[in-house]
């Protein structure tokens, strides 16, 4: 084996866009210093060329805070296609960012990516429908757009199929 094999990549990762979505958020409930629940309301939207659809209970995300405050998303939801079939979303991601970033997101104020560049996570998708049975099958990527806490707080993301 060559020194240099290894040092350089074989392989590429390509991604085809498969939905956005907005998530409804209630406010963050603190349960200590290094954790965060947050409640997904029902309602928002899930839109993209092969599905439709709006989120519905239950739903949420066990956001854990780390020491360097580097946040790890937790999330698990339930999207209702227009079609009615129930789909099963569960996530887990990172979130970089800064204290004064933070502190403009508590306040309410919406950012957007370039306010939180790295906030990226990785959804994967349970279903019985026979329709949408092809998103038990595949790995999908996610990258936040928009979002805001407060009482009428969102989370928008554009989601990515790894192909």
């Amino acid at each position: 084996m060559a020194a240099t094999e290894g040092q350089l990549p074989t392989t590429h990762i390509t991604t085809e866009y498969l939905m956005s979505y907005v998530a409804p958020l209630d406010p963050p409930m603190p349960i200590d210093d290094s954790l965060l629940i947050i409640n997904v309301r029902p309602g928002g939207w899930v839109k993209g060329p092969k599905i439709n659809g709006q989120f519905v209970a239950p739903g949420a995300d066990w956001l854990r805070i780390m020491p360097s405050g580097t946040m790890r998303l937790d999330v698990r939801g339930l999207v209702e296609t227009d079609d009615g079939e129930h789909i099963y979303v569960t996530y887990n991601g990172i979130i970089k960012s800064t204290p004064e970033v933070m502190e403009r997101l508590n306040n309410g104020e919406v950012l957007t990516d370039r306010d939180v560049p790295y906030f990226i996570a990785a959804p994967t998708f349970q279903t019985a429908s026979e329709k949408y049975g092809w998103l038990n099958e595949i790995q999908t990527i996610n990258k936040m757009t928009e979002i805001q806490f407060g009482p009428e707080g969102y989370v928008k993301y554009d989601v990515f199929q790894v192909r």
